[in-house]
């Protein structure tokens, strides 16, 4: 008889069984805010865990989490229940959502170093900088003086005074072929004199 008993006091203290998250994402996708309301707080731990460990930070977890509950109530409508759980498909959402936010934050970091690095002023010697050109500029006029004069003239009018190959022919007053040759052969023993192979 205690028997009997102690099994009447369990069924009046057991709970009710609710209605799964597969019924209640299918009201959902009637517009029932109520059941709604029921899934998010069934789910709502779960859903957030998942997010919570794929982006680490607790602030953007909770925006996820929001989005992907905002998308569920666009969404149940689609849900098919034929082709998976609730709780499988609420995942999914969660996960495309969470390596959403992932890439987003990492294209931000990305961009924020280009723009930095862009940005960052990197220290110029002068001094050596200055020693550089005057050295090569020392190299180029000995090597200008290995040249003949009338090769020396070419090449100056063409590099230093900014002048075409037929300008030149004018203002000398030689044909063109002329200095195409002088420029062509004082241009290969310049290339010589300073070491350049290409």
């Amino acid at each position: 008889m205690l028997g009997r008993v102690a099994d009447r006091d369990s069924d009046l203290t057991a709970p009710e069984p609710g209605p799964t998250a597969e019924e209640l994402l299918t009201r959902v996708g009637t517009g029932d805010r109520d059941a709604f309301g029921e899934l998010y707080d069934q789910t709502s731990a779960r859903v957030f865990g998942l997010v919570r460990r794929l982006v680490v930070d607790p602030a953007q977890a909770e925006e996820v989490t929001q989005d992907v509950y905002l998308e569920i109530w666009q969404a149940a409508p689609r849900f098919d229940a034929a082709r998976g759980s609730a709780l499988a498909w609420m995942f999914t959402l969660a996960h495309r959502r969470s390596v959403d936010r992932i890439r987003a934050s990492q294209a931000s970091r990305d961009r924020d170093l280009r723009i930095g690095v862009r940005d960052l002023e990197v220290p110029v010697d002068t001094v050596a900088e200055a020693v550089e050109i005057r050295v090569e500029h020392e190299r180029v006029v000995d090597a200008l003086g290995g040249l003949s004069e009338r090769q020396r003239e070419c090449v100056s009018l063409a590099y230093y005074g900014g002048l075409t190959q037929s300008e030149i022919a004018d203002r000398l007053g030689v044909p063109l072929g002329t200095v195409k040759t002088r420029l062509r052969d004082g241009m290969i023993r310049l290339r010589t004199a300073l070491g350049v192979t290409t």
